[in-house]
């Protein structure tokens, strides 16, 4: 695969926040860039040489792209994958539009994570009325999840019995769901693999992972974990990248069991809100890799400079007068690095942005980071 050089354009589908970080790294690496977003504000416009305003599956968009860009992205897996197919026959794409459509499908994701020889919760896979009319009892206490279009908790019901899976699962229209056993768990971790061949990978660091109300609230690196077991962490990101044929940055997120066991959670084929702590901690960040693999370059270096915590801000920071958060605390921090998203409107549950501080340990980046955003 030809490498491709400045200062060529680079198309990406998707003009949110991370579309808005890959432009921002893409321009310092010296492309150009074109996004393709029906959104007028889109936030990565502010940084792009393009902003094709369409939606993501309009045709004659995807050909401008395609004869405009001598590769193509995505920023996040919803987009359609037949899209992503369609501008691979005119130009270079990755990750691939089969890619996509695996982390689209929590059915087909965990079908092709158990064929990589990784494990997963248990879990069965809905896809008709007849399918939830079994012995359930392998499954419960367990989540209902929808097959589709789920993320950050959406889709997704808690159930302790089988009457309230079968009547969960009407609520939720009778789709394609997965009812997932709960496991018991110590902590979330995830690791980020970019992958440009069989021979050229890296894997960043692993993060350990809190969320709140299903939305991920703080990354911790390194982990608190055993450096055996993010080793192992790392290395099943890995062998799934290289089952997929993945080219690209893929994010893999993992329960950590009580017994010390990993099994994966799920997986996002892009760069992940639990990677944005390599902007500030690490040789080379996620969206320099997401630049890297499109264009058939060497991986980066991951090496993690200091020990790092990342802080989500969702529209609750926001003051209920619409008047930003009290930003001078983390200005005046001088181990601390804020990231603001560009968006028109704060609401709850809505990332704006985030912040990383780096310290001397995790521990005591953790401590900090909780200070500062108390005092916002």
């Amino acid at each position: 695969m030809a490498a491709i050089l400045p200062p060529a354009m680079l198309g990406i589908l998707g003009g949110g926040q991370l579309g808005r970080m890959f432009a921002v790294a893409a321009k310092t690496m010296g492309y150009r860039v074109t996004v393709l977003d029906p959104d007028e504000n889109a936030p990565a416009a502010a940084f792009a040489d393009r902003h094709i305003r369409a939606p993501y599956n309009d045709p004659a968009a995807l050909r401008e792209l395609a004869d405009s860009c001598a590769a193509v992205t995505t920023e996040f897996e919803n987009v359609n994958a037949d899209a992503m197919r369609e501008l691979a026959r005119r130009t270079r794409v990755s990750p691939s539009g089969d890619c996509v459509a695996v982390a689209q499908d929590r059915i087909a994701e965990k079908a092709w994570i158990n064929k990589a020889g990784l494990p997963t919760a248990p879990y069965l896979a809905i896809e008709s009325v007849e399918d939830i009319q079994v012995d359930l009892a392998p499954y419960l206490p367990g989540i209902l999840k929808t097959a589709r279009l789920g993320y950050d908790g959406k889709g997704q019901v808690r159930v302790q019995t089988a009457d309230e899976a079968r009547a969960a699962y009407a609520n939720l229209g009778g789709q394609a769901c997965v009812l997932e056993k709960m496991l018991d768990l110590q902590l979330e971790v995830s690791a980020i693999v970019t992958r440009v061949s069989g021979a050229q990978s890296a894997v960043f660091p692993v993060a350990e992972n809190i969320h709140k109300n299903g939305i991920l609230d703080e990354s911790i690196v390194p982990a608190r974990i055993a450096p055996a077991l993010a080793a192992r962490a790392q290395d099943m990101a890995r062998k799934l990248a290289e089952a997929l044929d993945y080219v690209g940055v893929l994010a893999v997120e993992f329960f950590v069991l009580a017994d010390d066991s990993l099994v994966v959670n799920e997986i996002a084929p892009r760069p992940h809100n639990s990677g944005h702590y390599t902007l500030t901690a690490c040789l080379t960040d996620q969206f320099q890799q997401q630049v890297r693999a499109m264009c058939g370059l060497l991986p980066g270096r991951t090496d993690l400079l200091s020990p790092v915590v990342m802080v989500n801000l969702l529209g609750d920071v926001w003051k209920d007068d619409g008047h930003e958060p009290n930003w001078d605390v983390l200005a005046e921090a001088p181990n601390a690095q804020l990231h603001l998203y560009g968006k028109k409107q704060a609401r709850p549950g809505r990332k704006m942005g985030h912040f990383n501080v780096m310290a001397a340990s995790a521990d005591e980046a953790l401590e900090q980071a909780r200070a500062l955003k108390d005092t916002l």
